[in-house]
């Protein structure tokens, strides 16, 4: 193994340890699944010494990787299972995709720009991810063709939740997504379909998160 690669190994556990266990993340699956995806291989070459700070990195098409510990807790808020299937709008780089992908059967990741869709599809490819699927096209409709989903997670902030996303979200499934009437400042909204159809929906934290574009979310 490489010095640097071995660097990045020791960044991860830190970052593992001090961002996410260190304050409050205790799900033993999303910590292990942090600590196995290599973080550093889903931004640019030139951010990679920055891969394990706590904050957000540029990648392609001016847009962001999300902070460790906000991918992290959206994660967690979804209580997922080993037999899950799950959607995620915003495949960015792909990174949150293959974190998820090690929790779960079966990923299926939608982004908006072409460039960064093809940027996440060659890296999951080369890094062995090979139960993500990933689609170009607008995120607030969903990926119909494979719902239901047992968790949806959203990437991106809208001024409510599309009801294309609800619509594909299972019984007894969850849904966390950035909720706000500004494209700036979101809270953090977890909801969760009832067996009956209905929904229940509840707040967690303040987040800021790039807009949600699209036909059922910022125009």
């Amino acid at each position: 193994m490489e010095e640097d690669e071995r660097d990045y190994d020791a960044a991860r556990a830190r970052m593992v340890a001090e961002q996410l266990a260190g304050r409050d993340i205790d799900d033993p699956a999303v910590l292990r699944a942090m600590r196995l995806v290599p973080r550093e291989r889903f931004v640019p070459r030139a951010a990679r010494p920055y891969a394990y700070d706590d904050g957000p990195l540029p990648i392609p098409a001016n847009q962001t990787i999300s902070q460790p510990y906000v991918v992290a807790t959206m994660i967690a808020a979804l209580a997922l299972r080993p037999g899950d299937r799950v959607l995620e709008i915003g495949a960015g780089s792909g990174y949150a995709a293959a974190v998820l992908s090690r929790i779960v059967a079966a990923v299926y990741t939608v982004e908006r720009h072409a460039e960064l869709a093809d940027y996440a599809r060659e890296r999951l490819a080369a890094l062995g991810y090979d139960n993500v699927r990933v689609h170009h096209g607008d995120g607030t409709r969903g990926w119909p063709e494979h719902a239901p989903y047992d968790a949806i997670i959203v990437a991106a902030g809208g001024p409510l939740v599309p009801g294309s996303l609800r619509a594909q979200l299972a019984p007894g499934g969850r849904l966390v997504m950035p909720v706000g009437r500004s494209r700036q400042q979101q809270h953090l909204v977890l909801v969760t379909r009832r067996p009956d159809g209905g929904y229940d929906e509840e707040r967690l934290a303040p987040v800021a998160f790039v807009p949600l574009i699209g036909e059922e979310g910022w125009k």
